[in-house]
């Protein structure tokens, strides 16, 4: 019976904890508005308060312990400043949208919501309430000055809108397949009829999404609109029967229907998707210099740098098959905001003490985090199998990890690139001993 009482009071802790997990850090009693894609147009973009939002993931140790600080500040701003959180873990079409590389990230959303502020001071709840009163000292400035006029996305009933309709591509049956489907890039085509009230509606925010997701894929992704009743030619191409209609296009695939929600928001949650489905894998580099250890990573979440077998040992042929199984793993985990790095055993010796590898056990695999200055190690096989698993561990919080030896970035040697080639062993000087006397006694022993 005791051991009964045990298992159900266990089965009960579980269920709160699975509870919690699903429920994430904040519940309807507290003061903060949990935040997601079906609320945040509404709640965020079309607001013309002041946000503070965190983007957050269960697994992180400082965003748990943020959580009581977090609630005390939404108490104390509550009717002042809006505060939110995004479980960006869940949600992390909001989180890439908005650039978050680590977590906890706090951004303001204030006069510009389109281009939301980093807030850089102390994660205590008096120094995060100081920050959003100074932010909301100056939107309020601002406003006085003339230079803001309230939200920046208008209301369907307002006129204007939050994006620039420049952004959004007129297409004809002239530069459609010139510009569309001969481009290699992503495209999202509205096709609409000028009498049509839903495609009215729909103006605004397919102008705001245009303006956005032009400048978050650097112009690899590209919203357009047909008017289907001039250029009817293009609509029973592909079968137009109702408007709006939105299709996407993608090179040498059939276009298919654009099924996500018609909101500013969506339609960026839903390009920023296919961005990261059509991009090219990140470059896997060589540490050549410095610089190239520390802008991968400075740029990106996490540098997964391999410390490959000297060339000597594996040949041309062995080392590729290294540099093919990182590849493999670098095109796997692209919608990670990762970096690819590889030197050669004895290198880089600094950066392999730093790391705890050296001497031995090649190939080796570390993955850093330049913000904490923490990493970890592979520990299983240096294969598609074991770095997946090691991966995967990371990208959930789970493994070990330890500070990076110094605690900053170790001094690099700057080097020539690998040229490709089976290695060579270094030609040793022949000596001529014509001429030397050996003596006849040499190497016997004196009594």
């Amino acid at each position: 019976r005791g051991a009964q009482g045990t298992m159900r009071l266990l089965l009960a802790l579980l269920g709160c904890s699975l509870v919690f997990m699903v429920q994430g850090f904040y519940s309807a009693s507290d003061d903060v508005v949990e935040l997601n894609p079906s609320n945040f147009n509404r709640e965020v973009l079309q607001s013309d308060s002041l946000w503070l939002i965190e983007f957050y993931a269960p697994w992180c140790g400082h965003c748990q312990s943020l959580t009581a600080d977090w609630k005390k500040t939404a108490t104390a701003l509550k009717g002042i400043v809006k505060v939110g959180a995004v479980d960006a873990d869940q949600h992390n079409s909001l989180g890439g949208q908005y650039s978050v590389k680590g977590f906890p990230t706090i951004k303001i959303f204030g006069a510009n919501k389109n281009k939301p502020d980093d807030y850089q001071g102390g994660r205590n709840s008096q120094a995060i309430v100081d920050g959003a009163l100074n932010a909301l000292h100056t939107l309020v400035k601002d406003r006085m000055s003339g230079r803001s006029g309230g939200s920046d996305y208008s209301r369907q009933s307002g006129g204007g809108g939050g994006g620039s309709k420049k952004d959004v591509v007129e297409l004809t049956d002239d530069n459609f397949d010139r510009l569309v489907l001969n481009s290699g890039e992503v495209w999202l085509v509205e096709f609409f009829a000028p009498w049509c009230g839903h495609c009215k509606s729909l103006e605004p925010e397919w102008a705001a999404a245009a303006s956005a997701v032009k400048e978050q894929t650097k112009d690899k992704v590209h919203l357009g609109a047909v008017d289907a009743t001039v250029h009817q030619g293009l609509a029973s191409r592909y079968g137009i029967r109702g408007f709006p209609t939105i299709k996407i296009f993608k090179k040498g695939e059939e276009p298919e229907d654009y099924q996500g929600g018609r909101t500013r928001g969506d339609i960026i949650a839903g390009a920023l998707d296919l961005f990261s489905d059509n991009a090219a894998p990140p470059e896997l580099l060589e540490i050549l210099n410095a610089d190239v250890l520390k802008k991968t990573c400075d740029d990106y979440q996490l540098c997964v740098i391999a410390v490959l077998p000297h060339i000597l040992d594996t040949g041309a042929a062995g080392r590729n098959g290294y540099l093919e199984v990182m590849m493999k793993m670098a095109e796997k985990y692209k919608k990670k905001m990762w970096g690819w790095l590889w030197t050669e055993a004895g290198v880089q010796m600094e950066l392999e003490a730093s790391l705890g590898i050296g001497g031995f056990g090649y190939p080796a695999m570390a993955a850093i985090n330049a913000r904490k200055m923490k990493f970890a190690l592979l520990k299983g096989s240096f294969s598609e199998t074991g770095i997946h698993e090691f991966l995967r561990d990371l990208s959930v919080g789970r493994g070990s990890t330890a500070t990076v030896g110094g605690g900053a970035l170790p001094n690099i040697n700057s080097i020539e690139a690998w040229d490709g080639k089976d290695g060579e062993l270094p030609v040793e000087d022949d000596y001529d001993l014509s001429d030397v006397d050996l003596d006849d006694n040499f190497g016997k022993d004196e009594l």
